[in-house]
């Protein structure tokens, strides 16, 4: 992890030492109560047992750049699983049980991270978690639409079009709060299924 965290955004915060889901959350309330308060709440389709490994193993090897490190990091990915007690090859995908998994899964959607950023964009990411806020409705469909588009053709991830939404903060639920407005400010509130 500490090679990797030098790398990573800023607006990431899951499975990072120092970072939690509440200071997240806070983040998101910032962006909302600073006029950003049009959300592109994504959902990325089964994203652990759908990263694409090749691609994967090219943003590993930009940082890391040791034979034997990747070695290992690809025989994890292609550990493969028992199947009603048939062992299967695992060619896609990271195990989400695997320690390894959370760090490998910030590696890949650092890209992601990067390109939000490139465009100036105001965004909260928690793993494979990510709402970005906007300023307007036509702009949050401008940026879902585009951005379900950079997903499909760099990173080989699926967008969930049934869940993927855009909205009003008081319309979703993010790492367990929903969102409300008192006095014209965004409030959280822990989210009671």
């Amino acid at each position: 992890t500490p090679i990797f965290e030098k790398e990573f955004s800023e607006n990431s915060y899951g499975f990072r030492p120092g970072r939690k889901a509440e200071q997240a959350v806070i983040k998101a309330l910032e962006f909302m109560n600073d006029g950003y308060d049009w959300i592109v709440d994504l959902d990325l389709s089964k994203f652990f047992d759908n990263v694409n490994q090749d691609i994967l193993m090219i943003l590993v090897h930009k940082v890391i750049k040791d034979p034997d490190t990747e070695s290992l990091v690809r025989r994890i990915l292609q550990g493969g699983v028992l199947v009603e007690g048939t062992y299967e090859e695992t060619k896609i995908g990271t195990a989400q049980g695997s320690p390894i998994s959370p760090l490998l899964a910030n590696i890949y959607l650092n890209e992601f991270d990067k390109e939000l950023m490139s465009r100036g964009l105001h965004f909260v990411r928690y793993a494979d978690d990510c709402i970005i806020c906007v300023k307007s409705e036509v702009a949050a469909n401008r940026v879902m639409s585009s951005v379900t588009k950079w997903l499909t053709e760099h990173l080989r991830v699926e967008v969930n079009a049934t869940k993927t939404k855009v909205a009003r903060p008081k319309e979703i639920k993010y790492l367990g709060f929903s969102f409300y407005q008192k006095n014209g400010e965004w409030k959280p509130k822990p989210h009671i299924k």
